[in-house]
Formats: structure tokens, C-alpha cells, sequence
């Protein structure tokens, strides 16, 4: 038998991989790098067209996919898309959380609906998704769950209060999984990206002094490029993370390190 190599432990060739909110942003490029690094991927969102899109770039890769929406707001919609899923594939080895929304708004006049809407999106969809895929894992004793959480999760932004607490709740959610679950050979961690210019977030940061801020406060002295969170997805789905769970990993540029930098 031959003996197993680095490589091979970073391999994904035969697993089965669902990202949800994986059409655009942070998601279709974890989607399309899990992909690249040998999963079969089912990326899904409420935009029909973008979910066919990055369905038609994974197969292009040589890999299977599914082109099927959902929404985190409505529990039956990810009910159906894991059902679709094993229908098609019969497993679903990775599970990748990266539906988010935010609002800038001062927290004293925040809108209850828009909170609840943040919340919902966040952490509560976060939370739907694990409960419906995870159990397929702990039945096989196998899994790997990725969470997107936040520099949020750990320090507070100006004016975005609702999306910070959301954020919080996905690290809490993230280390209470990774404990329940560990016994049953599922690790869940979370990455926490730093500033990565995306649909979601480039009017907060596009030559603002918020983005200026950022800048200063980033040692590496720029925003992050969407490829530069794919190694670290592809590590912690991989045999190479089986010792890891609990942990919500930054990829910051070094931000949460950062004091004083002149």
C-alpha cells in the first residue's frame, strides 16, 4: 500500500462539498477552490442565476455540482438543498457557512427588522445548516464544517452592532459544535476573514475614511484578495485538520495583532 504524502492529506478527490451563500463574494471562492483542490460542490443561494453560474465553473473544473437555490431565511429551502444533494451525491462531507448580510446604521437607531434580519441571516442560518447537515456526518464519523465569521467575532466596528453580535454568535456556535461533535469525528472551526472587498461590504470601504482606517490598522497595508482565504478553507476540510476543531482561524493581515504600527 502506498504510504500517504502531504499532498494526499490535502486532497479532496471523493469528498462531497455544500457551500451555502456560495454564488458570489468569500463563498463562490471557497466554492470553486474546494473544487480546484478535487470536491465535488454544491454552492448555493437565492439568486438563481449565479447559482448556475459558479454550478457551470465547477463542472468546467472537471468536478460534479448541482445548481439548486435556497435562502438561510427559510429553513425549508436548506431542508430541500441537503436533500437534493444526497439524492444526487449520497453524503455531504464539508458543510461551508458564508451566507452574511450587514447594515451600517447607529446601533441606538437600528431598526428592529433589520436586526432581526442580520441575526436570522448570520447566526441563525448558520445554525439551520448545521442542524440539518451535521447529522449525516456524525453518522458516517466523518465531517468537516467551516463557519465565515468575522473580525467582528472578536472586536467591535463602528456603527455595525447587529452584524458584531451575529458574528460573536457564530464563534460561540462554532466552539459548542466542535465539543459536541468531536466524539463523532466531525471538526467544526470557523474562518474569520479580514477585510476582503466584496459586494457586501465595498460601499463601507471604497475610498472612505472607514477604508483608510482599515488600511492604517492593517499592518500588511492592504485589503485581501478572495484567493487568499482558499488555502485555508482547503486545510481545514482536509485529513491535514483532523486534530483541529473549536477554533475560528483570521486571515487579517495581520489586524487583530495590530497596536501601534508607526
Amino acid at each position: 500500500m502506498k504510504a500517504e504524502t502531504v499532498r494526499d492529506r490535502f486532497d479532496l478527490s471523493g469528498r462531497v462539498a455544500l457551500v451555502i451563500g456560495g454564488s458570489s463574494g468569500i463563498g463562490r471562492a471557497l466554492a470553486l477552490g474546494l473544487a480546484e483542490a478535487g470536491a465535488d460542490v454544491v454552492a448555493s443561494s437565492r439568486r438563481s442565476r449565479e447559482v448556475a453560474d459558479v454550478s457551470k465553473e465547477i463542472r468546467a473544473k472537471g468536478r460534479r455540482s448541482l445548481a439548486i437555490t435556497s435562502d438561510v431565511l427559510e429553513r425549508s429551502t436548506l431542508e430541500n438543498l441537503y436533500a437534493e444533494t444526497i439524492a444526487a451525491f449520497g453524503k455531504v462531507d464539508i458543510l461551508v457557512n458564508a451566507a452574511g448580510t450587514t447594515k451600517r446604521v447607529p446601533t441606538l437607531q437600528m431598526p428592529e427588522k433589520d436586526w432581526r434580519t442580520i441575526l436570522r441571516t448570520n447566526v441563525t442560518g448558520t445554525f439551520h445548516a448545521c442542524q440539518i447537515v451535521a447529522p449525516g456526518m456524525v453518522q458516517k464519523g466523518w465531517g468537516r464544517i467551516i463557519n465565515i465569521a468575522s473580525l467582528a467575532t472578536f472586536v467591535a466596528f463602528f456603527e455595525v452592532a447587529a452584524y458584531g453580535v451575529s458574528k460573536a454568535g457564530v464563534g460561540a456556535l462554532t466552539k459548542s459544535l466542535a465539543i459536541e461533535l468531536a466524539r463523532h469525528g466531525v471538526c467544526v472551526n470557523a474562518i474569520a476573514p479580514g477585510f476582503f472587498p466584496t459586494e457586501l461590504n465595498e460601499m463601507l470601504l471604497d475610498n472612505t475614511p472607514r477604508g483608510r482606517e482599515v488600511l492604517m490598522r492593517t499592518p500588511m497595508g492592504r485589503y485581501g484578495h478572495l484567493e487568499e482565504l482558499v488555502g485555508t478553507a482547503v486545510f481545514l476540510a482536509s485529513e491535514s485538520a483532523s486534530f483541529i476543531t473549536g477554533q475560528v482561524l483570521a486571515v487579517d493581515g495581520g489586524f487583530l495583532a495590530s497596536g501601534v504600527n508607526q
